[in-house]
């Protein structure tokens, strides 16, 4: 909810070089903290407890083991589904209420209904975005690897006096690989986030203004983000 609340006070400035808050995230905390704890308390119990019952179905399962339960694992296949489609939920409902402040079951059906409103541009967005972070977090971590491989191999002799003596070069290097990925996988969630903020803040967008003088968009113009999702027909 900080992360939205920051990226939306980047779009709906009027002006994107005076009108945004000077410290943004301090000020997207500072809201998140004092008016809308309650709202995200309640969006986590309503995934904890959609949780627990998955929990207990997969221990009746286990106890039930060898004998044919077909409701048991029905049963835990629909509460999967629904704990990802209550995550999707959640995630917009957190960025609705950071953009208006509304509670969290009216932010939740905004923006549900939003999204519903625009549902084959939310899926490509989807994939695309996926798809690109998939590809960035790859040759991120790959090129990362690349450069530790050469390091502890000694292949740079620049830094040859710098290298223990290692009888396995490849144990660190698969550590560096690791831990290279994890990390670029949280960095990366902060785009995926300002990605989906700034989706949802342009569906509104071209829903409240029309680009005329009386309404105009507060996407910004120079980088055509009007010229690339406006046209509903492609």
């Amino acid at each position: 909810m900080t992360l939205a609340g920051a990226f939306a006070s980047y779009y709906w400035a009027w002006d994107k070089t005076k009108d945004i808050p000077s410290f943004p995230l301090i000020s997207s905390l500072r809201r998140s903290l004092r008016y809308h704890t309650g709202s995200l308390a309640f969006g986590s119990l309503i995934i904890a407890l959609v949780q627990i019952i998955s929990s207990a179905l997969d221990y009746i399962n286990r106890k039930l083991k060898g004998s044919e339960n077909d409701v048991a694992k029905c049963l835990r296949c629909c509460f999967w589904c629904l704990e990802k489609f209550l995550r999707y939920v959640n995630k917009n409902a957190y960025i609705v209420i950071a953009v208006h402040g509304q509670n969290f079951c009216s932010a939740a059906r905004d923006g549900f209904l939003l999204i519903m409103r625009n549902v084959l541009r939310a899926a490509i967005l989807d994939k695309v975005c996926d798809f690109l972070m998939l590809i960035s977090k790859l040759l991120i971590t790959a090129a990362t690897g690349t450069v530790a491989y050469f390091w502890f191999t000694k292949e740079v002799p620049v830094v040859d006096e710098y290298v223990p003596e290692l009888h396995y070069f490849l144990s660190p290097v698969v550590l560096v690989v690791l831990g290279t990925y994890l990390i670029v996988d949280c960095f990366f969630d902060v785009y995926a986030m300002a990605v989906d903020t700034i989706f949802i803040c342009f569906l509104e967008d071209i829903e409240r203004n029309d680009g005329s003088k009386d309404r105009p968009y507060y996407m910004t113009k120079t980088k055509h983000l009007s010229k690339f999702l406006r046209n509903k027909s492609k």
